[in-house]
């Protein structure tokens, strides 16, 4: 696998077919070797361990949750509270003699709800086919770029742009997935404050996982493999499919998150200290004024006999003033805080496989943001109403399916975007090590092997590139380009190793994601969502009220006789 193994031949082997999206010209494949050892850093044997492992973290993290707010719940005595008891006794304190609502399915109401929002995904996704339309133009253009560094990594620069775009894309989406699920829930007509709620989270966290989460799956599992071969190659008005890049798709999808995470937790976090921060200086300003007019109170001839002054109302009242003029707070301020945690948690989880910095940026982030998000809350916003509650709603289970979903997600990276397979394939079945050669590197002709061949002599293969395109960087005239695929070089159709590849990853799939889940279900088991303490003193309280409850009967049947 090393570079002398494979760049000691002729340049028309190793002209790359595929870099010519973005460049005028062939491109030497050893010149894309430093790119293939940074991915291996995150593509290597490991990602599968930490990958299992962070599937398990997930579990464990969600159980240890679980048993905190077990003992919170115990704490304050709200183990067996109802929000919907909640409500009805409020209803019934404004009105004794009110009638609860009835409980009201329309099919026709779901029916138009369950549209609209297929609607919207569509639309989300819609925007994520456009970010793939810019990422191909923006790549072609930059290469026709007058700096020869943006030419020689436009397709780099490229994936940056669009990773980029989709950030400001994701920031005006908010917005606009916010509005479209409240117009849904006033579709909808909930009974209660608590299903309308948990209906606004469902859709919202919906919306916001597709607008993040749809480039994302693009690039992780359909760039560079719907976008056919040398002399059939699949294209939109007669744009070409962007390619991955050379050392593989990951080192794509590790762009594209890490552009994505590093904004989105930066900026989020500047913005949502700041804004409230400026608002605050603003209106401090009017009650600044206001303290001016009361000055008079302090002045000697407004003293009585005694020395001492009766301030007005405005002295007496501007602690209540000052807090009146800090920052509105709303239903959707803690809502907001939710939604970032798990979008975050997410990211933390989803893809690790490809990014294995996100649960270090995760980290950094909160350390930052929990410092800040208390001067904010404490200082900067008025203080939030309280609310009577024994656990986060149905977060819960948003969390559970994100732990699901990042089993899924990961064993479908590894075993198919991945290079792990082939690999494995390679050196227990095509390699040096397969004929019983343990003397010499068992990886060796590896890059060689993943490598077909395009002659360009077949016409089908010639039209699909200009004669400038055919000079190769060091000025040769190639009349053969290689791109990665198990092809045959005479008629382009796939070879038996493609077929083995494609079942070792299938069943490599199938494998991890059991394997995962049972781990997952063993942990669960061995930490209990209750702490026995929690459960002894649930016993104890049982036992007493049990207890007063039997003497409460006793005294009423002796009442009686």
């Amino acid at each position: 696998m090393c570079r002398e193994a494979v760049c000691k031949t002729s340049h028309e082997t190793l002209t790359e077919c595929n870099c010519i999206i973005p460049s005028p010209q062939f491109c030497n494949i050893c010149n894309m070797f430093m790119f293939t050892q940074i991915s291996h850093l995150f593509d290597n044997e490991g990602t599968v361990a930490f990958a299992m492992f962070m599937a398990i973290w997930a579990t464990l993290f969600l159980e240890l949750w679980k048993r905190h707010r077990a003992r919170h719940v115990s704490q304050w005595k709200v183990y067996d509270w109802c929000e919907e008891e909640e409500e009805l006794i409020m209803e019934i304190v404004n009105d004794p003699y009110c009638m609860p609502k009835q409980f009201r399915h329309s099919y026709l109401r779901s029916t138009l709800v369950l549209i609209l929002v297929t609607l919207m995904l569509l639309i989300i996704i819609g925007l994520a086919h456009s970010l793939v339309v810019f990422r191909v133009v923006a790549a072609a253009l930059l290469a026709e770029a007058n700096s020869e560094f943006i030419k020689d990594h436009s397709s780099a620069v490229a994936m940056m742009l669009g990773a980029v775009l989709h950030y400001l894309t994701i920031q005006i989406m908010t917005r606009v997935n916010r509005w479209v699920a409240l117009k849904l829930c006033h579709i909808e007509k909930t009974n209660s404050f608590a299903s309308t709620e948990r209906s606004f989270t469902i859709k919202m966290f919906t919306f916001q996982f597709f607008t993040l989460f749809s480039s994302l799956f693009y690039v992780a599992f359909f760039l560079g493999r719907i976008n056919g071969h040398p002399g059939k190659y699949v294209r939109i008005a007669r744009w070409r499919l962007e390619e991955c890049h050379p050392s593989g798709c990951l080192t794509d999808l590790f762009i594209q998150m890490a552009v994505i995470m590093v904004l989105k937790q930066t900026l989020n976090n500047i913005f949502e200290f700041t804004v409230p921060w400026l608002k605050t200086c603003l209106k401090r300003k009017t009650v600044k004024k206001l303290q001016r007019k009361c000055g008079h109170c302090y002045r000697k001839g407004c003293r009585n006999a005694q020395g001492n002054v009766d301030a007005c109302d405005i002295c007496k009242l501007q602690d209540w003033i000052r807090n009146y003029h800090l920052a509105d707070s709303n239903a959707f301020s803690l809502f907001n805080e939710f939604l970032e945690m798990v979008v975050q948690f997410s990211f933390t989880t989803i893809f690790v496989a490809a990014f294995p910095l996100a649960p270090l940026l995760a980290l950094i982030n909160n350390i930052f943001e929990i410092r800040l998000d208390a001067i904010k809350m404490v200082r900067l916003e008025r203080r939030l109403v309280p609310r009577k509650t024994n656990d986060i709603g149905v977060w819960t289970q948003v969390l559970e399916a994100i732990g699901v979903l990042a089993v899924i997600a990961n064993g479908l990276v590894i075993g198919v975007s991945s290079d792990f397979v082939p690999r494995l394939v390679y050196r227990y079945r095509y390699g040096p090590c397969a004929s019983g050669i343990s003397q010499t590197n068992c990886m060796q002709g590896y890059i060689r092997d993943t490598l077909s061949t395009a002659f360009l002599s077949n016409p089908a293969v010639r039209k699909d590139f200009t004669k400038e395109q055919m000079w190769t960087e060091n000025g040769f005239n190639a009349t053969q380009c290689s791109y990665r695929d198990y092809r045959s070089n005479e008629d382009y159709t796939l070879t038996s190793q493609f077929w083995v590849v494609l079942a070792v990853r299938f069943a490599f799939v199938i494998l991890f994601e059991h394997v995962v889940v049972v781990c997952k279900f063993i942990a669960a088991w061995f930490v209990p969502n209750n702490p026995m303490q929690v459960k002894n003193e649930r016993l104890h309280d049982k036992l007493a009220r049990l207890k007063e409850e039997l003497r409460d009967l006793k005294s009423s049947r002796s009442t009686d006789v």
